[in-house]
């Protein structure tokens, strides 16, 4: 798969959110995140619908839990017909590979598999205080990247400033997907290590995930391609 600038569709429901996808009806489809807040409301049928419309997809669910857990819950995601999906490092290369076997169909094919490093919303001071990991921040996402690699992951997602020192230790292959983007003159809301889409691509990110710099913005479409200049060049 090529580079790409994924929409973070995180709205409260079906809707809110079809009447966003209809601002880029008769251009370019973007490629969309749909997360917990979204799925949670609407179950697999607004990812069907979505696929329906043309746009590739990113489900974000995050999967954390017992090996067999999520395995059983990967064979159920992999019927969605989604590009991506996700697990949590933290859950254990054993879980990790327990998802990729779940989500593998009977015929070998499968989505995208990444797992989530540390969230962009987590400092290392937080890291270190409240969830008593005693390294530092990049110390720790490269390790769980490696985790990811040694699962047989696709690739994993950190922050762009993290996105370099992953292709060091896993290899230019091994994909970046990076959240965590604003653009120079916006604001950092939540998030804490962020970069812009630009800088982003200069550091090595393979994909960029970026929701309120366009889904909040007064013109959404110009919002959006204002990253695919930036990002992709183009």
């Amino acid at each position: 798969m090529a580079k790409d600038v994924i929409i973070a569709c995180d709205f409260a429901g079906r809707q809110q959110t079809l009447e966003f996808l209809d601002l880029f009806a008769g251009g370019r489809k973007p490629f969309v995140k749909i997360g917990m807040e979204l799925f949670y409301a609407e179950g697999p049928d607004i990812v069907r619908e979505i696929k329906r419309r043309g746009h590739p997809i990113f489900l974000d669910l995050k999967l954390h839990d017992i090996p067999n857990t999520v395995k059983k819950a990967m064979r159920v995601l992999s019927s969605l017909d989604v590009d991506i999906c996700n697990v949590h490092a933290a859950g254990t290369i054993d879980m990790m590979r327990a998802a990729l076997e779940g989500l593998t169909r009977p015929d070998g094919t499968r989505p995208l598999l990444i797992a989530v490093t540390q969230l962009t919303s987590t400092s290392e001071e937080r890291m270190q205080n409240e969830l008593l990991i005693g390294a530092g921040i990049g110390e720790t996402i490269v390790k769980y990247a490696q985790n990811a690699r040694e699962a047989g992951l696709d690739g994993v997602v950190c922050s762009p400033l993290e996105a370099a020192m992953v292709k060091d230790a896993c290899g230019p292959d091994f994909l970046a997907i990076t959240p965590g983007i604003r653009f120079a003159d916006a604001a950092a809301d939540d998030q804490v290590r962020i970069t812009t889409p630009a800088r982003a691509r200069e550091i090595g990110s393979d994909y960029i995930v970026v929701g309120r710099p366009v889904t909040a913005a007064a013109d959404p479409v110009a919002a959006y391609q204002r990253c695919l200049k930036e990002f992709l060049n183009q």
